[in-house]
């Protein structure tokens, strides 16, 4: 099985918490333009973050940790990409996993931030799937790379109203829906090792271990 990851950087950097859920704004409209703005208004806060130069890096990185930590419900997107094997998993189990996919999703983008120069995402439109429920448009482009100018990396996120508030449940990079993705691939894992999510757990505490030691995950083409 080739190693669990997140999208690369700076794809990472761009799209922000990519696949991890966000919790925002409002959605009073429930429209397609209010899905636009939420995602954009969230894209510019990592943005500020991540721009602002002036920040020590260390300070910056905790920063960016804990935005990240501000929009995410882990235990939500753990349940999500464990599966099946939460049904029958401990709870013990499952908060061990759940510790681990938070620890290993955030060691993926701090371990990111140092090759950020000037990414942006711009949103592009969205269409209703259903009621309540959108795919908003956006394009990455890497001012310092002349291809990615001429043909920006098209970013797609899944929104929806819960509660009286929009969420982000996936986010697709270049047609990959990242969250469906970790999940298959933790599947995967997990049928190569008779279903022991002990050992999925041990396996993201190692690969965040590699990552904290300077190593980077593949990009979601790898």
């Amino acid at each position: 099985m080739k190693p669990l990851h997140l999208p690369s950087f700076p794809q990472a950097a761009a799209v922000l918490a990519a696949f991890l859920l966000l919790a925002g704004v409002p959605a009073r409209a429930q429209t397609a333009a209010q899905a636009e703005s939420y995602v954009q208004q969230n894209i510019e806060k990592g943005l500020q973050i991540l721009n602002n130069q002036a920040v020590p890096d260390a300070q910056r990185r905790q920063q960016f940790r804990n935005f990240l930590l501000s929009l995410t419900d882990v235990q939500r997107i753990a349940k999500f990409t464990l599966g099946n094997a939460r049904r029958t998993a401990t709870p013990a189990q499952q908060q061990a996993f759940d510790t681990a996919f938070r620890d290993y999703a955030i060691a993926i983008y701090e371990s990111r931030l140092a090759k950020y120069s000037g990414q942006t995402l711009k949103v592009t439109g969205a269409t209703e799937r259903a009621a309540g429920d959108y795919v908003v448009n956006t394009t990455l482009v890497d001012p310092s790379d002349a291809d990615s100018r001429r043909n920006p990396l098209q970013v797609d996120f899944r929104v929806q109203t819960e509660n009286g508030h929009f969420v982000i449940i996936d986010v697709a990079v270049a047609g990959v829906w990242l969250g469906i993705e970790e999940r298959d691939q933790f599947a995967a894992f997990l049928n190569e090792h008779n279903g022991d999510v002990d050992a999925l757990a041990r396996h993201l505490q190692g690969l965040t271990a590699d990552l904290r030691h300077g190593e980077q995950p593949p990009g979601p083409s790898q």
